[in-house]
């Protein structure tokens, strides 16, 4: 029977642990790696992320903990014990035995803090320190959204080099080959099939180079998100759909509330008002209500111990009054106050502060902005430019070394353009993170 049962609630286990287990699989990678899925990723697989979480549970029982106080303490203590010599006493000049021999007790015990410092300080603060574990997780996940998305547009303009890399070298490729083919036929001579060869070995050398920062870039990535080592990341992202997100709003205003940092300081210095009052209360006599009830037995015979109880009970009031510490508590009041006052003065720099991080981030959104702008204009006008350049390099018109320029014109408008979208993209995070619009 009891097998049976063994082998049923193995069965039933299983069955509760093979989904887990298959989704658990199935969340480790991602499937595609959109910006909105890797900040995502990052927020559940993230080290410090989970940590900050499991701090804010450490609070939680931290709290409890403090607040069990409150309630009853009930205690039972029991003891047994044997004289090998019973304590003889002399009485009116006669030796008389006091005591037996076995002696066993039971104590059971209540006590309950009617005024205890400690425990009006957790019961008082404790919605300050809950809000505060929260605020932490808050800040950590801006601070993760904030990394995940800078890396994953770095990640994007080095793909975007090595897509144009990959472009220009089929272009070089048949423009070597045209240059070729005319050095052979004796319409041209070799120079511009070496230019040709130099370009192509160029454009091959970026590519390799930008592969390389590339692995880095996006091992650096799987660092932010907590993404296995071993994992694809596949990166997925819609260009025109970017181009059309970086826009946003400049004429609004900075303001400290809405930023977490803000709201932190706030925090503390409610539990540093809480301190100061804390400290206070140690001038506040204490008082305990306690009770016992004590079970006695004795006995010379070991065997009869527990035939006969003798048990006595009593309650009484504990009142506890501070007299003299040395002027520990004075001197803690004024520490508790001095801590408090520079918490102010960090409310005040912070202030200062938000003001000047938003202008800078806008400086630089604005700046990355009408640079993007020009590069974008640069890159229609480069595009036409070497398309002209083609047709007039095949009628014989123009030289190749114009070909080469233009190519290269070509290749720098377009690399400049995408790593100047990325710039904004990223630039913007940094104005919505002095904004506090990151949740």
């Amino acid at each position: 029977m009891k097998r049976l049962m063994y082998t049923v609630g193995c069965m039933i286990a299983g069955c509760f642990s093979m989904p887990l287990l298959a989704q658990h699989t199935g969340d480790s990678l991602l499937q595609e790696a959109t910006l909105a899925n890797v900040i995502q990723y990052a927020l559940t697989h993230q080290p410090s992320a989970q940590q900050a979480l499991i701090d804010e549970k450490i609070t939680e029982e931290t709290i409890k903990t403090k607040l069990a106080d409150w309630y009853p303490q009930v205690n039972f203590n029991y003891s047994l014990q044997h004289n090998f010599q019973v304590p003889i006493n002399v009485i009116g000049g006669n030796p008389i035995q006091l005591g037996v021999h076995n002696t066993s007790g039971g104590q059971f015990t209540l006590s309950q803090s009617v005024f205890n410092r400690d425990v009006l300080l957790a019961a008082r603060t404790r919605g300050d320190v809950r809000l505060q574990a929260r605020q932490a997780v808050t800040a950590n996940k801006i601070d993760v959204t904030v990394n995940v998305s800078k890396a994953f547009y770095d990640v994007l303009a080095t793909k975007e080099q090595i897509k144009v890399s990959e472009q220009d070298i089929i272009r070089l490729d048949k423009s070597m080959q045209t240059a070729f083919d005319q050095y052979q036929a004796g319409v041209t001579d070799k120079t511009d099939y070496k230019r040709a060869t130099i370009a192509l070995n160029n454009a091959k050398a970026s590519v390799k180079t930008n592969r390389a920062l590339l692995d880095a870039k996006e091992e650096y990535l799987k660092q932010l998100m907590g993404y296995p080592v071993s994992g694809t990341l596949n990166i997925v992202y819609d260009s025109l759909q970017m181009e059309r997100e970086i826009a946003m709003d400049t004429l609004q205003q900075a303001s400290p509330d809405a930023r977490i940092e803000y709201q932190q300081l706030q925090t503390q210095r409610k539990l540093l008002e809480a301190s100061v009052k804390y400290e206070k209360w140690s001038f506040i006599p204490t008082v305990t209500l306690n009770g016992a009830y004590n079970l006695s037995y004795q006995n010379d015979n070991f065997n009869k111990l527990y035939s006969n109880n003798l048990p006595n009970s009593f309650a009484n009031v504990t009142v506890g009054f501070p007299i003299f510490q040395g002027g520990k508590r004075t001197a803690r009041i004024r520490q508790a106050e001095w801590q408090l006052t520079r918490t102010n003065w960090d409310i005040t720099n912070l202030k200062n502060s938000v003001n000047s991080q938003f202008a800078q981030a806008l400086a630089t959104y604005k700046a990355n902005l009408a640079n993007y702008d020009a590069l974008k204009e640069n890159l229609d006008l480069a595009q036409e430019v070497y398309d002209v350049i083609q047709l007039q390099y095949r009628s014989g018109v123009k030289t190749y070394l114009e070909v080469i320029t233009s190519e290269s014109d070509l290749r720098t408008a377009r690399i400049n353009y995408y790593n100047a979208l990325y710039q904004v993209l990223a630039s913007k995070v940094d104005v919505q993170r002095a904004l506090g619009q990151i949740n």
